[in-house]
């Protein structure tokens, strides 16, 4: 349990020590800063703790955005400040300078904090005053028209209660609980009542987590449904499709609403999305093949672009979320467009974002075949790719930025490079100038997949490209991946992989092929979403020790060609399959393990809708 520690004199008729055990503290009162410092030192490390003015007055939001959010070591609102075990040390520093008299009861209340109605002089704002001095990170949750307040005498309290009692607490946290920035269909057409069942799950004790799980097993049985076949199955799988978004928004907003972020959360949030969605490809592709009809090829180039519009996302944003001199006209256009408000919601919808694209999907489903519905995804998701793409190369040309090395090993590591790239880099020593690394990765991705394509199965000119693609691979990670376009050495890899086992199973024309083809590309694609949420989380990039282990991008992608150049496409079939099942065993044990036991401070993605 968390401790709150109620410092200065009790105010009769407050609700603050009500409030505070509403929240999951136990409240212990100080009645001045050194019995609060005793207090301090006697609860256990591993335990959050806070301190809390006796006068605050304001919403009990307010306080729970102040002081129960875990994802930031240190939080603060007016008259109220909370430390994690992490950052128990700094909090302890502090409050000792004051109890030392360190520090000038009052001064430099901290500038980007709420607005205080009355006296700052808390013990609390001290100490929050003397993190921020010493280099603390102290987050302050803008907290809108919800009131924080550590009034200085009557008057000012009775004006603060009326101040608290003319904003309706419970509508401003529902509205908080919505993603910020979101789809137009999620927006207008999902958020307005998957709110309530956020809040109807929140009194219900259910975590986000569950939700999620909920949101993944209601896909799951959307697929199955459609792999029916039937026209009722269809039908009903696009409806469990919506379902299963409805409660994939929900689990979000409840996370907001109850500020339930994890660690696992965020990843089974993140990893769920992109299982459910191709999933349900393969659920379609059984579908229609009980009808006779074959579109397992469709639905692979499906899940091939998706994933690649998902790197191409992922690359320019950890190339330039910190690089400095970061500006552009192109962005400034941008910016000026998102000042008109039609603009907005239109350049949203053509991205494709889930909320849209799942909506046409289940649509697609019930009323089409399978096969019109992938066509139509298929279409829409590359003229996203296009469109997305096209903007991101110009702004980057038009750029004038210095990224970062945290922003290359990040590149590096999405690169997913294996053992031989690595040993022919360092051979090689060769470092290419400016835009020619993206364009050799480009030469290697297109050389292996268009000998792939322009030879029938079993001949040896696929190998040929595949050595081709691990030299010219090996010479675009060489050096520090800093360059203006280097953002898209990682979705030109993904390409390029993905693309050759989807040729190579096409051309070799059995039962079987693509399916395994499907897998093998979903198990890679796993470990490489993995690659980008760990990242994300500030967790690292996968061990070395994995990466070598799946061979990385260009071994597997040899592989893949040597083994149709030497087996019957039969027996490429079972190879297919039998590297996918491996590939899959240990990419999910490993990132399993991880996340399970990761250290990595709880996040919740709040970006653009993927």
């Amino acid at each position: 349990m968390s401790t709150a520690i109620v410092t200065g004199q009790p105010v009769p008729g407050s609700s603050l020590e009500n409030d505070l055990r509403s929240l999951g503290f136990d409240v212990r009162v100080a009645a001045d800063a050194a019995e609060a410092e005793s207090l301090l030192a006697a609860v256990p490390g591993d335990r959050r703790v806070a301190l809390v003015d006796a006068r605050f007055v304001g919403h009990t939001h307010a306080l729970r955005l102040g002081l129960t959010d875990p994802r930031f070591p240190l939080a603060a609102v007016t008259g109220a400040v909370t430390a994690q075990p992490a950052a128990r040390q700094a909090l302890t520093r502090a409050m000792a300078r004051e109890t030392s008299g360190g520090a000038t009861a009052g001064a430099g209340a901290p500038a980007r904090a709420q607005t205080t109605l009355g006296d700052v002089g808390s013990l609390a704002d001290r100490v929050g005053t003397a993190l921020d001095a010493d280099g603390s990170a102290v987050h302050r949750p803008e907290l809108g028209s919800l009131v924080a307040a550590v009034p200085a005498d009557p008057q000012a309290r009775n004006e603060v209660r009326q101040a608290v009692a003319a904003v309706d607490e419970e509508a401003v946290r529902l509205k908080s609980a919505v993603k910020s920035r979101d789809g137009f269909f999620t927006t207008f057409c999902i958020s307005p009542y998957s709110r309530y069942l956020a809040r109807w799950c929140a009194r219900r004790g259910l975590t986000p987590n569950q939700v999620t799980t909920a949101s993944l097993l209601t896909a799951l049985i959307a697929a199955g449904c459609a792999a029916t076949g039937s026209r009722g199955g269809f039908v009903a799988a696009g409806v469990l499709l919506i379902a299963s978004f409805v409660l994939d928004c929900t689990d979000g907003q409840l996370a907001r609403y109850a500020l339930k972020y994890s660690t696992l959360g965020a990843w089974l949030d993140a990893t769920f999305d992109r299982a459910k969605e191709y999933a349900y490809y393969a659920g379609l592709a059984l579908g229609a093949a009980r009808g006779g009809d074959d579109v397992w090829a469709l639905a692979l180039g499906a899940m091939v672009l998706q994933t690649c519009r998902h790197v191409v996302d992922f690359s320019f944003n950890e190339a330039n979320h910190d690089a400095t001199a970061n500006t552009s006209p192109t962005a400034a256009l941008s910016d000026k467009l998102d000042s008109v408000g039609w603009t907005v919601w239109l350049r949203r919808m053509i991205v494709l974002p889930i909320g849209e694209r799942w909506a046409m999907i289940a649509v697609l489903t019930a009323v089409t075949t399978p096969r019109i519905t992938f066509y139509v995804l298929l279409i829409g998701c590359a003229f996203a790719a296009t469109y997305t793409t096209a903007g991101r190369v110009l702004r980057s040309l038009t750029r004038k930025a210095r990224r970062t090395d945290r922003a290359a090993g990040a590149l590096a590591d999405l690169a997913d490079s294996g053992p031989l790239a690595q040993a022919v880099a360092r051979v090689s020593g060769k470092r290419l100038p400016g835009l020619a690394v993206p364009a050799v990765a480009l030469l290697g991705g297109v050389a292996v997949t268009a000998c792939s394509a322009l030879t029938g199965f079993g001949g040896p000119l696929p190998v040929a490209g595949a050595v081709l693609y691990v030299l010219t691979s090996a010479l675009a990670v060489e050096g520090p991946l800093k360059g203006a376009l280097d953002w898209l050495v990682p979705p030109l890899f993904r390409a390029a992989e993905y693309g050759t086992v989807l040729i190579l199973a096409a051309h070799a024309d059995v039962h079987g092929a693509l399916p395994a083809a499907f897998g093998l590309v979903a198990a890679v694609a796993y470990h490489h979403y993995d690659t980008v949420y760990r990242i994300r989380g500030n967790a690292g990039a996968p061990p070395a020790g994995l990466v070598r282990a799946i061979g990385g991008h260009e071994g597997r992608t040899l592989l893949a060609t040597v083994l149709a150049a030497v087996l019957t496409a039969a027996q490429f079939t079972v190879a297919l399959t039998v590297l996918a099942v491996a590939v899959a065993l240990v990419v999910l044990f490993e990132s399993i393990r991880f996340w399970v036991s990761a250290g990595a401070p709880a996040v919740h993605d709040e970006g653009e809708p993927a």
